[in-house]
């Protein structure tokens, strides 16, 4: 069997983590099997749709590596792949029901359903959906008053009093109730659109789509499209329906548990690398004790029997793992481009957006190795570099005291370790290290008090990047500046001078 699976996103909204999930499992599958991975847009809801939900998914799949082997950017041989082009295709099929009898013309108004619905809620009536009131009609004369332009809608005719089995990948083989499907669900709309229904089996009939692989949510739909397959005589694709993505508490993922957009995730500075790692591992298994795939490793491992039944929870915490273990793969240079905008935005450079100049470009790209190993995300960036850039606020005195130690007796120290900061300036780490030891133990002073001061004085704060680098970058006239600043400031609280 040629293995042709699709993604079939509704753009009546931006690109998630669910969609993108469902995605990224079917193209995983067409890769595994060298098969084929078809992007279809759904676009038949035409009151929620908007062309800017289009171009988040061109940009949304794009910023993450994924393509398609067939779409409606690129083509293919079963264009075209947006339904609203695609519905002259769909009225054929909703008439070619109606001729063997596998559906009718419904001419209820709204206003007669909306009675219904009342009057069933008025009686605490058990039952749902239409009543199927326009079944009976006589077909030739339905016929004649949708003919003659009577708003009407086409609707399927369940077959009553049976059951529809199918297997499913994952979930195994399922028997449905016909009684418990939509009551006779309408398949060409008033306005002559078709619903998702009727679009989505022909399209996949049409497509020779060979695997449907959608989340869970969707499976109460699937006895509908089988009994629509074989209402047209049609073999249906194979269904494997994922696992839900749940938040923490249980519930199905959503903004109350924090960025589900991809574009949230994207300001936030997370990596598409550590995005697809993250969210391929949801409800999959790959290899035994390994964590960190690419894309390629992803495909050459996927498998449908390695899927699990089980929701998966979305855990922000470990995706936060993985976007700093992506982080640190980066060389400097390639981590500098990817932090640059956030650090722009930031106005790390000068005014809100405004771009480096040529030396502030290379100090920042210098600066990478200091932090590359302290960040979650590339919005962090800018904040943790920002004392490279412009002089960072003193701190208060208590800040430069080392603990049992007293104001004037950090006045000595700082003064003692002046001299330190011209030499490491011009070392790399591991000489500035030793230099600094040994000058430790030779003055009898406590590594981690002179360590402390001196980082305080330079970088403006307790914790920050390294000292050794930081003063490298700076330079021994800048850091020196920072270290007399910081002295003059205790003396004038009350150190001796």
């Amino acid at each position: 069997m040629k293995i042709r699976d699709r993604y079939a996103p509704s753009p009546t909204g931006l690109q998630h983590v669910g969609g993108v999930r469902t995605a990224l499992f079917n193209y995983l599958f067409a890769r595994s099997k060298n098969g084929k991975f078809i992007l279809r847009l759904e676009d038949t809801d035409r009151t929620r749709f908007d062309e800017s939900f289009v171009q988040n998914l061109y940009d949304t799949f794009n910023w993450l590596g994924m393509a398609w082997d067939e779409g409606p950017d690129i083509g293919g041989p079963a264009a075209p792949y947006v339904q609203s082009e695609r519905t002259e295709t769909y009225r054929e099929y909703a008439n070619e029901l109606i001729r063997m009898d596998k559906a009718y013309y419904c001419f209820c108004s709204s206003e007669r359903l909306e009675e219904i619905r009342k009057e069933r809620e008025a009686s605490r009536s058990s039952e749902t959906g239409y009543d199927r009131h326009c079944r009976s009609l006589d077909s030739a004369a339905a016929a004649e008053r949708a003919a003659a332009g009577e708003p009407h809608v086409v609707r399927l005719k369940i077959p009553l009093g049976e059951v529809t089995r199918f297997h499913d990948h994952l979930l195994g083989d399922i028997e449905w109730k016909n009684d418990d499907v939509n009551p006779d669900p309408v398949l060409l709309k008033s306005d002559g659109f078709p619903t998702y229904h009727l679009a989505n089996v022909a399209d996949d009939h049409l497509m020779k789509i060979s695997h449907v692989l959608r989340a869970q949510e969707w499976l109460p739909s699937t006895p509908l499209h089988v009994i629509m397959y074989r209402a047209f005589g049609w073999d249906h694709p194979e269904y494997c329906h994922l696992p839900m993505v749940m938040g923490q508490d249980g519930k199905k993922l959503s903004k109350r548990h924090g960025a589900t957009s991809i574009d949230e995730f994207r300001r936030q500075g997370y990596l598409p690398e550590a995005l697809i790692n993250y969210v391929a591992l949801l409800g999959a298994s790959y290899e035994e004790g390994k964590e960190i795939y690419n894309l390629p490793e992803l495909a050459e491992r996927f498998s449908l029997e390695k899927l699990n039944k089980a929701p998966a929870i979305f855990d922000y915490k470990k995706l936060e793992w993985y976007n700093g273990q992506y982080i640190r793969m980066k060389d400097d240079r390639e981590l500098a481009a990817l932090s640059l905008p956030y650090a722009a935005a930031s106005g790390l450079f000068g005014t809100q957006g405004q771009e480096p100049s040529p030396e502030q470009e290379r100090l920042f790209t210098e600066a990478m190795y200091l932090i590359k190993e302290r960040i979650s995300f590339l919005h962090e960036v800018p904040e943790k570099i920002q004392y490279l850039f412009s002089l960072p606020p003193l701190p208060p005195a208590e800040d430069f005291i080392p603990k049992k130690g007293d104001l004037s007796g950090t006045v000595k120290l700082l003064e003692q370790g002046r001299p330190l900061i011209a030499p490491m300036a011009s070392m790399n780490d591991a000489e500035a290290e030793i230099f600094i030891k040994e000058w430790a133990e030779k003055e009898g002073v406590k590594l981690g008090d002179i360590m402390m001061l001196l980082r305080v004085a330079v970088t403006g704060a307790r914790v920050s990047p390294p000292l050794f680098g930081s003063v490298r970058l700076l330079g021994a006239e800048e850091s020196l500046k920072r270290l007399d600043r910081a002295l003059e400031a205790l003396k004038k609280t009350g150190g001796a001078a």
